[in-house]
């Protein structure tokens, strides 16, 4: 399959629904071999029958990327079966809104560990491959929130952690002809925001007018918004492009 990924292995975690589907999607659609790894064995099974219907290479498991042992035996068996890993896109993401004095162990936990220790687990055991090839892209899936949101001191700080985690390997990894950056989205058309409206409560056509009139080009952000943003940071061409966090929201972010 020609397109700008032909021939390369992609690996996107949480990569069934949402954001993460659309940058598989997109992936696939250029010609790449896509690696999902994800918890929802239900949509991963529907994702995956998608894929392949389009004709794409497809791999893919149910992992839990706060484990290690299962995301390194994962990426392993990817690598044997691609033959390369030169892409990895950092977006299973958990959440567990609630005002501080209100928000659990349980709550703060859960959401670092997905995010960050996730993170870690999956990048670790995909830069051994992309050392050795002398090539990598590593894209992390951080939010507008790291700058900081009402009842999500957790996320905030996970998405804010991100950042120092992209620009710190790109330090450590750019001498491998690796580079890491970051998407920040904002305000994303998701279950994931479907979720945050019943929180709230109200209708997510009421949350979607609400933060449209909050954003400069006037219109809600869409999961393939975010897939065209990683996919910049993910091509060949992008190699001078290290250690940035791209805010994708329709509008400046201070």
């Amino acid at each position: 399959m020609a397109g700008r990924f032909a021939h390369q292995g992609a690996l996107i975690t949480g990569g069934s629904r949402g954001i993460g589907k659309a940058i598989s999607e997109l992936f696939a659609g250029e010609g790449a071999k896509v690696a999902i790894i994800d918890v929802n064995e239900a949509a991963l099974k529907e994702t995956e029958k998608e894929l392949l219907n389009r004709g794409a290479k497809v791999y893919t498991d149910v992992v839990d990327v706060t484990d290690a042992q299962q995301v390194e035996k994962a990426v392993k068996e990817i690598y044997n079966s691609f033959g390369s890993i030169d892409i990895a896109v950092n977006n299973a993401g958990v959440i567990r809104d609630n005002l501080l004095f209100k928000m659990t162990d349980a709550d703060w936990e859960t959401v670092i560990n997905v995010h960050l220790k996730g993170s870690f687990h999956t990048t670790r055991a995909v830069q051994t491959y992309m050392v050795q090839q002398k090539y990598g892209r590593i894209i992390n899936i951080s939010s507008t929130s790291a700058l900081g949101n009402r009842g999500q001191a957790n996320y905030a700080t996970a998405k804010a952690g991100l950042q120092g985690f992209t620009k710190t390997l790109a330090i450590e990894l750019g001498k491998f002809g690796i580079t890491v950056n970051a998407v920040a989205p904002g305000f994303i058309e998701t279950e994931m925001t479907k979720e945050t409206a019943k929180r709230i409560g109200i209708s997510f056509e009421d949350l979607v007018k609400a933060s449209v009139a909050n954003i400069p080009v006037g219109r809600s952000g869409k999961p393939e918004d975010i897939a065209n943003a990683v996919a910049f940071f993910a091509d060949r061409h992008s190699s001078f492009v290290n250690g940035q966090v791209l805010y994708v929201a329709g509008g400046p972010k201070n």
